[in-house]
């Protein structure tokens, strides 16, 4: 590969030529192994696990506590301690988490906590440069696997390699954009929590009348799904149907489509997967297409066939829950569909207003949801960039 003016090759890849590569156990101040003491579900301090390692920060859910003060003593967190996943399978080893007292933590035996040296390496940079491809690919190449187990030791971390800035102030520069960044995401994934629990509570209100919208009235009623859905059948083709150049949606038990030559349905309909890991996963579709022979397809509508789908994202999943069939593959028969009982508004313009509003608030979702996942794209490409000196902050 050519190396552009400027830019020097290096085990990590290129980077400028005023950077330099140092190993990590030159950077730091210490490196340490987590607690073993034994955890609860109750407790005076959280014990940070491995689960709790999650894109460079740390989860605070699914905490395990300890209130032995000996242990808590000797690995209570201090702020700027980078976490580091020390053993697990090949594709989670590694994990990094910077940890930004939060709250009073320990640490688990599994992890490694990196005290780095202030006056040489930001931690901020470090816990970034973890969490990129250069630092996992090196990360690969000193693994050790013992059934089916690998691990990375305190001795091997050490030797990591770290592309350096030639000043600190760089290192800072780009953390704080990164960091910058990580807020704004985070920001945005506040939005999102907070618009799906207001969804969840109008869900609530409005499928089950305890909210009418303005101008609706009448005594609400209760149906079973055939009664309001003429036709229940199912596809007839194998899974493996599907073609790559095909003009018409194929439907099977996954939650996208796929394509397919030709068509056996034109009709507005609900499909529902009728086995495996998505049971119970329901698509809309107007239009020719065709179906997996266990994809139920539901047609012939007298009821507003979006609210239906709706309410039965609501509420089929607890049926489900309670009539699978178990084994290998779980899987749910006819009649769990055709006597799912649905509460329903007595007109159809209440039906289609209540579909609207709560459409419109998953469309909502929807375009945050891919903003979410646009920008951290983009900060994975910043990193890339940032942390190897491709793109230098003035």
């Amino acid at each position: 590969m050519e190396v552009k003016e400027g830019y020097k090759q290096t085990e990590v890849g290129i980077i400028p030529e005023d950077w330099e590569v140092a190993r990590l156990g030159n950077l730091i101040n210490n490196i340490e192994y987590g607690s073993s003491t034994k955890s609860k579900f109750v407790g005076k301090i959280p014990v940070l696990r491995m689960g709790n390692i999650q894109d460079g920060k740390i989860d605070w859910d699914n905490l395990v506590f300890t209130d032995n003060e000996t242990e808590i003593q000797k690995y209570l967190l201090n702020k700027g301690n980078v976490l580091f996943n020390r053993t697990n399978t090949i594709d989670l080893v590694g994990k990094t988490a910077i940890y930004n007292g939060e709250r009073p933590a320990i640490f688990a035996g599994y992890l490694i906590r990196i005290k780095v040296s202030d006056s040489l390496l930001n931690a901020e940079y470090l816990n970034y440069f973890l969490n990129t491809k250069p630092a996992k690919k090196h990360g690969r190449l000193v693994l050790s696997i013992a059934v089916g187990q690998a691990n990375i030791n305190g001795q091997k971390l050490k030797n990591y390699p770290i592309p350096l800035p030639p000043k600190l102030a760089e290192q800072e520069a780009i953390a704080t954009v990164l960091s910058d960044t990580d807020a704004l995401i985070s920001s945005l994934e506040t939005l999102l929590s907070k618009k799906r629990q207001i969804k969840l509570g109008t869900m609530q209100e409005l499928l089950t009348g305890k909210r009418r919208l303005p101008g609706f009235t009448g005594e609400w009623e209760t149906k079973n799904l055939a009664e309001v859905c003429n036709k229940i059948t199912t596809g007839k083709l194998d899974a493996n149907a599907m073609s790559e150049t095909g003009e018409y949606r194929f439907y099977t038990c996954a939650k996208e489509y796929y394509y397919i030559d030709y068509y056996a349905f034109n009709t507005e309909a609900l499909l529902i997967s009728g086995n495996g890991a998505n049971v119970g996963y329901i698509h809309y579709f107007k239009g020719k297409f065709n179906a997996y022979q266990r994809t139920y397809v539901l047609t012939d509508f007298t009821a507003n066939p979006i609210y239906l789908k709706i309410y039965l994202e609501s509420n089929f999943k607890n049926r489900i829950n309670t009539e699978v069939n178990a084994g290998n593959t779980p899987y749910i028969k006819m009649n769990t569909i055709s006597e799912m009982e649905i509460s329903l508004p007595p007109t159809l313009a209440e039906q289609t207003a209540i579909a609207s509003v709560l459409s419109d608030m998953d469309s909502e979702i929807e375009v945050l949801e891919k903003k979410i996942s646009k920008y951290k794209q983009i900060k994975q490409g910043m990193m890339q960039k940032l942390l190897t000196g491709e793109i230098r902050l003035i």
